[in-house]
């Protein structure tokens, strides 16, 4: 191991434990910290030869990281705004009828379920999701024929158990 190496690696290890411990108060979260607080020291690694010049090292990693942590909590934020003007004002969770459907589908083999989520929910045609899935055509049909079947007997199942 190079005398560098070692010299960052013991700066490294005396210096992460309060930085990340900063940088957690600054967020709120011990793994955001953590990313912050390591994305800093790679920085600070790859630039050692200036940064092992300064007179306090730390100084230089803690800013960065602080930088990265104010980066970060501003997307957060402007995301969040972002999300707040989208939602509609009111939004019902989803009806019994919409979760025996998932429940269904999800029960389905994987390409029938595919299949039938691209045709019925996404509107693609039968050449559509062939082209899409590298299949012929009329695989495509049989996976619809067969997704639809399995789908209507489970739903069948549910509805004639909720009679009884």
């Amino acid at each position: 191991m190079s005398a560098d190496r070692a010299d960052f690696n013991g700066f490294y290890a005396a210096n992460v434990g309060p930085i990340t411990a900063q940088i957690r108060a600054y967020v709120g979260d011990l793994a955001e910290a953590e990313d912050l607080v390591a994305e800093a020291f790679c920085r600070a690694l790859a630039r050692w030869g200036a940064i092992s010049a300064y007179d306090n090292p730390a100084t230089w990693v803690r800013r960065v990281a602080w930088n990265l942590a104010t980066s970060r909590l501003r997307r957060a934020a402007v995301v969040r705004r972002f999300l707040r003007r989208q939602r509609p004002a009111t939004a019902d969770g989803p009806g019994p009828e919409r979760l025996d459907l998932e429940q269904a589908l999800s029960e389905l083999n994987e390409r029938h379920r595919k299949a039938v989520i691209l045709r019925y929910m996404a509107g693609m045609t039968s050449a559509e999701i062939a082209e899409q899935e590298g299949v012929a055509e009329a695989t495509v049909r049989s996976w619809l024929t067969r997704g639809k079947a399995a789908l209507a007997e489970r739903l069948r199942i549910a509805d004639f158990e909720e009679q009884r």
